[in-house]
């Protein structure tokens, strides 16, 4: 678990959208929130990080396990690289975190 600063590091909240700093693993095993790395949510997924099939599989996850829609969550930094920032609207931090099971 963490605490309220460190949970302000890892995302911001407003009303209509929540932004997340995300440390994804491709090739992994599963697709899972795997818990903390640094000040980041691990995500580990399953597909390649190619033609992007990772980035695809990022969205669909985290749509599926937020109750969103697709179109609510956006990678908005980090679409090459395994640190990522997203932003999921119509949701606040504290629902998110306890969704993903980070609190």
């Amino acid at each position: 678990m963490r605490d309220d600063a460190a949970d302000s590091k890892t995302t911001a909240d407003d009303v209509d959208q929540t932004t997340l700093n995300l440390h994804v693993q491709p090739r992994a095993r599963e697709t899972e929130v795997s818990g903390w790395h640094g000040e980041a949510i691990k995500v580990r997924l399953s597909a390649p990080p190619v033609d992007g099939a990772a980035n695809q599989a990022l969205i669909d996850f985290l749509a599926q396990r937020l109750g969103v829609p697709r179109a609510a969550v956006q990678i908005v930094a980090g679409h090459r690289s395994r640190r990522k920032r997203v932003t999921i609207a119509g949701i606040r931090r504290a629902e998110v975190l306890r969704r993903l099971g980070l609190v």
